[in-house]
């Protein structure tokens, strides 16, 4: 979900921060700060690197691997990112994260961070594909963060944001910016098969599924499921339609150069 933390303290305050971030475009730090300080129930602890030693971990790092195998045969001088597993909280570059914060990727120490219980509640309260490819997708879509940094498209957003003349504005670059990662995440499910020698491979009705969990996780999406309303100068991170429109093309393409959301 796109280059920012989610931190807050269960779930009430999951459910708190993606409305304030999706429909009104505050910081979820923000949020989680101003909740805690109404809610001592819990105690921030340091995280744990994740170890690949069950099921879950096992298929973030099949499936990392295999991100960065096509990435680097797209990208010249690839670097991987970092990719650390954790419960509860672990420090970051970009601030102290939490278990509320799903995948999410720090352009400040190149890292994705993912706490995989997020995808239960995307599933549970967001109505996203609980599929494996549903999952790979959210992954390659952080990773798709990375690219942007290495690319330069995450400095271009941050002095169009700097520049900007209104939020709107700005926001509208961070559409472009997500829309994009959306796009290199379908970009990465057509050429996964060739990377991986087809050990990771697309099965009949993956990408309708992925196509579902881009579409629940609209900004025009969210916002009427919390208030009944849309708000398009709030959007940060496109429409359902916008999302399912760019990770479809990502993979019909399978060229990162037929990902430009940034073009008039």
């Amino acid at each position: 979900m796109g280059g920012v933390g989610v931190a807050g303290g269960g779930i009430g305050t999951l459910a708190l921060a993606l409305i304030g971030y999706f429909v009104f475009g505050i910081n979820p730090f923000v949020t989680q700060q101003v909740v805690s300080q109404f809610d001592n129930t819990g105690v921030a602890e340091q995280g744990r690197p994740g170890t690949p030693d069950d099921r879950a971990g096992l298929f973030v790092d099949v499936i990392s691997a295999n991100v960065n195998d096509v990435w680097s045969a797209k990208v010249g001088g690839y670097q991987p990112p970092r990719v650390v597993l954790y419960e509860r909280g672990t420090s970051t570059g970009c601030g102290f994260g939490q278990s509320a914060m799903g995948p999410f990727y720090c352009p400040n120490d190149a890292t994705v961070y993912l706490d995989l219980s997020f995808w239960r509640e995307m599933e549970t309260r967001l109505g996203t594909s609980g599929t494996d490819f549903a999952r790979a997708y959210v992954i390659a879509q952080e990773f798709g963060h990375h690219v942007q940094k290495l690319t330069g498209a995450t400095e271009k957003v941050r002095v169009i944001q700097e520049r900007a003349s209104s939020q709107a504005q700005a926001n509208a670059a961070s559409v472009s910016l997500e829309l994009q990662a959306d796009c290199f995440a379908g970009v990465w499910a057509a050429n996964a098969s060739a990377a991986s020698g087809g050990r990771v491979a697309m099965e009949s009705g993956d990408l309708e599924e992925g196509l579902r969990t881009a579409n629940a996780i609209g900004d025009d999406t969210l916002q009427r499921q919390a208030t009944g309303r849309v708000t398009p100068e709030r959007f940060t991170h496109g429409t359902s339609a916008q999302r399912v429109e760019w990770l479809k093309r990502g993979y019909e393409s399978g060229d990162p150069r037929q990902c430009d959301t940034f073009a008039p």
